[in-house]
């Protein structure tokens, strides 16, 4: 089933609000929420309501936070999430970064006591329609990443997302996890019951899973195997992977005061806060160049990378947020599909909380 926008907006709004989160905070997340879903990352939009319910019911996510400013400087500025979903503070975190770039030439924004914030390449592309350079890097809560040479996982997948304003082309972003594929991804192709492919998961013996429940039960449910950093295996640069994901904690955690999850978990009780952290920097590339030359040279060098002869001719050379860029203007047009297993949970959902259920028509 295809389902638009507006009614997937709807319906998170919907489930939002019967948990008691106000509207404004309810706006700004179901926004986030339903451009990922629409640039096609179906991981982490409409499905994460299980996880969200889930965080609730135990106690672990305070839906009615408000981020608050903790330190605030010229060129930086350090907020705390006040254990809320992520997606409002880091609206507010990427827009005051953007804002200090605007003004100074550089801003840069740490959060602290978040959770769970989406696709990283939303806050991105937000900042580089203001004409910024941005970057963001996020610690996580799941510890699925095996690290290489390891048995056992221990990072997770720690997003980093890249995004640089043009002229003429669409803007450069890269959204990516710095695992082979995003944890939240093979939940998505348990859900569409698919097998994944060989050399995103790795069990407790270090060999390759393909089906998806059994890949579904490694990353979630198992002590040992997991997700591989990006590259796969040691001879095709898992160690580099296995680097970006650590200098992403470095930034999103570390700097922040943010947590590590696998010490967070071994004294952590009910009801702690996940304590997730974000970091989020925006340039004005008129520091560097003088108004439009930044932007020129890189749609020169789009164009000369859109130039590259392809390998298949039905498939030209793409660059970064094209292929997202593509999608959204799909799933506007054609709506989102939503297969029948997300359905019924989010049925469920809605009979537990009463809200009400919209997705199907009528």
């Amino acid at each position: 089933m295809n389902v638009s926008a507006e009614r997937i907006r709807r319906q998170i709004s919907n489930v939002l609000l019967a948990w008691g989160m106000p509207e404004d905070l309810v706006a700004t997340t179901a926004e986030i929420m339903v451009e990922t879903d629409l640039m096609g990352v179906d991981s982490h939009g409409i499905s994460m309501l299980m996880t969200y319910e889930d965080l609730r019911t135990k106690g672990g996510l305070k839906l009615d936070a408000r981020p608050r400013v903790l330190r605030d400087a010229p060129g930086t500025a350090l907020i705390d999430g006040g254990d809320g979903l992520g997606h409002p503070v880091t609206v507010m975190a990427t827009d005051l970064a953007v804002d200090k770039a605007l003004r100074n030439g550089v801003g840069v924004v740490g959060v602290r006591n978040s959770h769970h914030f989406g696709a990283a390449g939303v806050y991105a592309r937000r900042g580089v329609a203001r004409g910024a350079v941005v970057m963001l890097a996020s610690s996580t809560r799941g510890v699925n990443m095996v690290p290489t040479r390891g048995r056992m996982p221990v990072l997770g997948t720690n997003p980093l997302a890249f995004a640089a304003p043009t002229k003429r082309n669409a803007p450069f972003v890269l959204d990516m996890a710095t695992t082979t594929v995003a944890a939240n991804k093979v939940k998505v192709y348990d859900l569409n019951e698919k097998p994944i492919p060989p050399g995103w998961v790795v069990d407790a013996a270090g060999q390759p899973v393909t089906d998806s429940r059994e890949g579904f039960d490694v990353v979630y449910n198992q002590p040992a195997g997991g997700l591989t950093p990006l590259g796969g295996t040691p001879e095709s640069g898992s160690h580099k992977g296995y680097g970006l994901a650590t200098m992403v904690h470095i930034l999103g955690g570390v700097l922040v005061g943010a947590s590590f999850s696998p010490l967070r978990k071994r004294t952590e009780k009910p009801g702690d806060p996940n304590n997730i952290g974000h970091f989020v920097m925006a340039l004005d590339p008129a520091l560097f160049r003088e108004p439009g030359e930044f932007e020129d040279d890189l749609d020169a060098v789009i164009d000369e990378l859109h130039a590259t002869p392809p390998a298949d001719p039905a498939k030209p050379v793409l660059v970064a947020g094209e292929p997202e860029d593509a999608t959204r203007a799909r799933r506007l047009a054609e709506g989102v599909p939503v297969p029948p297993s997300l359905q019924k949970k989010l049925r469920d959902i809605c009979a537990r909380c009463g809200a009400e259920y919209v997705l199907a028509e009528g």
